[in-house]
């Protein structure tokens, strides 16, 4: 069984950051919410209306008194942090953290991602609970980030990690497919034949060699079936009534 991880906010101060979080969340793919002695009460109307569309989420939420209660049932937990302050244990990247989270969930461990409040961060003896630490590469010149923005970007790592969308692709909208190859086909006869009336394709020992390489320009630009329906009618638009040269006269 794979379990995502849960996502951990230890004294987390303003619900609008609270929602936040829990949209970051949703965006990602994580749902287990728990929040440790927030500052203000709860329910927070602040989180209700900054969450959006991951309500579920915050309605979900659990609420504990001390983290050792919010992470007892977790085996493996990060806790993200930019200050090392004497604690003594493994220091990740997110993308190096979603990972490991990533291995450690397909073998059904419970894992979780641990933040600290917004005014502090965590504290020695909350950070001291974690498996290892996470943290954020950021400009030296200013490394500050908000809550909302921490989870965000710890939970893309994670959603990333196991995510297969090709890292480029050519989208032609959500009207057009790519072009057949028997389209392809008729605009490189419908092209050749224009060029050859109109003398373009000359002498006869180039013509060969002109049309490989005229056809290795058109596969290379992947048009979509409308593309060649367009550039078809450009071919059609620029040979009618012109006078055709023969290329031996």
């Amino acid at each position: 069984m794979s379990f995502a991880p849960a996502v951990i906010l230890a004294r987390p101060q303003l619900g609008e950051n609270i929602g936040a979080a829990a949209r970051a969340m949703a965006n990602f793919g994580l749902s287990d919410l728990r929040l440790v002695a927030p500052r203000d009460p709860w329910p927070n109307e602040r989180a209700w209306s900054m969450a959006a569309g991951a309500l579920g989420i915050v309605e979900g939420a659990r609420v504990f008194d001390r983290l050792q209660d919010a992470i007892a049932d977790l085996q493996t937990v990060y806790a993200t942090t930019a200050r090392l302050r004497g604690v003594s244990k493994p220091v990740l990247t997110p993308a190096e953290a979603a990972g490991r989270l990533r291995a450690a969930s397909a073998e059904g461990v419970k894992t979780g991602l641990l933040f600290g409040s917004e005014r502090a961060g965590l504290d020695n003896d909350e950070a001291a609970l974690a498996t290892a630490l996470v943290t954020i590469p950021t400009s030296p010149d200013f490394a500050s980030l908000n809550l909302g923005q921490a989870v965000l970007l710890n939970a893309y790592e994670w959603w990333k990690a196991g995510d297969a969308t090709a890292p480029a692709r050519l989208d032609h909208g959500p009207l057009a497919a790519p072009a057949s190859r028997a389209e392809m086909i008729h605009l490189f006869e419908h092209l050749e034949d224009e060029l050859l009336k109109s003398g373009f394709l000359y002498p006869p020992d180039k013509v060969d060699s002109m049309r490989l390489n005229l056809r290795a320009m058109l596969n290379r630009a992947a048009l979509s079936d409308q593309e060649v329906r367009t550039l078809r009618g450009v071919i059609v638009s620029l040979t009618r009534g012109k006078k055709r040269r023969n290329p031996a006269e």
